[in-house]
């Protein structure tokens, strides 16, 4: 009782990226290049498919804009607190603070998963069956199926936080990553992890590789479809769209299996980190600019919005 009471009031040390004054602040600066060029692109997305009438209410561009939202929060939830501490000596978090982080990261990153099975479902209606899309893919369908993205998300998450918020820690309380992750946490717990190892494979197992399965399928049958396409030009350029998407979506998909499927001995903390500013900071910035800022009806919308704004601006 004691152990638990003391284990609950503790607060932990994230060890970050430890390195000289003048390292840190060179991947202060670094990391919030990327915060900022992650938000501002989103942000744009969100605001373009907002405006633009066309655009609110193709199906694709509905699930961009929750996937936009999305990467927003996933982002927020570990690189303000990273920021902070390469400025700070004492990289402090506290215990109720820890488990929040590690709800809002799994959560939202949970979410991502199930929101790229749902929009390369969408990509292969569109690209395989073109003559039903529009009847299969309505805009009460593309509710349902973002509301269901987020919920699944969400509860998802609360089995990684009860095991999480269960552990015992009776030694050093020094975090070797630089956000509160569920691994590191393990590694440092003197609880008997071994129920709680196997409820993170088993969970792990079957929503990662259960959305990759399905993802997979989707782009393996759009690639089919490209192939019998008559026109070379149409098959190079569709062939671009999908490698660029599948690019992002294996990376995403490789990195968090790296991370998570793998028994607990297994994990070096320090290549880890490294790993997970891939999935975490790097792939956040790709995603808007894979999935949208590349595509034509984006900049034509992005077009007729800057002409709109210059218009009222000489008004």
């Amino acid at each position: 009782m004691n152990a638990m009471n003391h284990s609950e009031a503790a607060e932990f040390v994230l060890l970050g990226f430890p390195s000289s004054r003048q390292l840190q602040l060179l991947l202060f600066v670094i990391f919030l290049d990327f915060y900022i060029l992650t938000i501002a692109s989103n942000m744009l997305i969100i605001v373009i498919t907002r405006v633009d009438c066309t655009l609110r209410t193709i199906p694709m561009y509905i699930f961009l804009c929750h996937f936009s939202f999305l990467e927003i929060w996933y982002t927020t939830s570990t690189v303000p607190k990273m920021l902070m501490d390469f400025m700070i000596d004492n990289n402090i978090i506290s215990y109720n603070g820890c488990i929040a982080q590690i709800y809002f990261f799994f959560a939202l990153g949970l979410t991502e998963l199930f929101f790229l099975a749902v929009m390369s479902y969408d990509r292969y209606l569109a690209i395989c069956h073109p003559l039903y899309y529009n009847f299969v893919m309505t805009s009460k369908l593309c509710s349902q199926m973002s509301f269901w993205s987020w919920l699944c998300g969400f509860l998802s998450s609360f089995m990684l936080v009860i095991p999480s918020s269960r552990l015992l820690f009776c030694g050093p309380r020094i975090i070797n990553h630089f956000f509160c992750d569920f691994i590191p946490l393990l590694n440092i717990s003197c609880s008997e992890i071994l129920a709680t190892d196997m409820i993170l494979y088993a969970f792990a197992w079957i929503i990662i590789l259960y959305s990759l399965l399905l993802t997979t399928i989707s782009y393996l049958q759009i690639i089919r479809t490209i192939c019998r396409l008559p026109s070379q030009l149409s098959r190079r350029k569709a062939f671009s769209t999908c490698v660029s998407h599948l690019t992002v979506v294996l990376t995403f998909y490789g990195t968090i299996i790296f991370m998570y499927i793998r028994p607990s001995t297994q994990y070096t903390l320090n290549m880890d980190k490294v790993v997970s500013v891939f999935y975490a900071v790097v792939i956040p910035l790709l995603n808007p600019l894979v999935y949208s800022l590349r595509n034509r009806e984006v900049h034509q919308a992005f077009r007729k919005s800057l002409a709109r704004f210059d218009n009222l601006c000489g008004c």
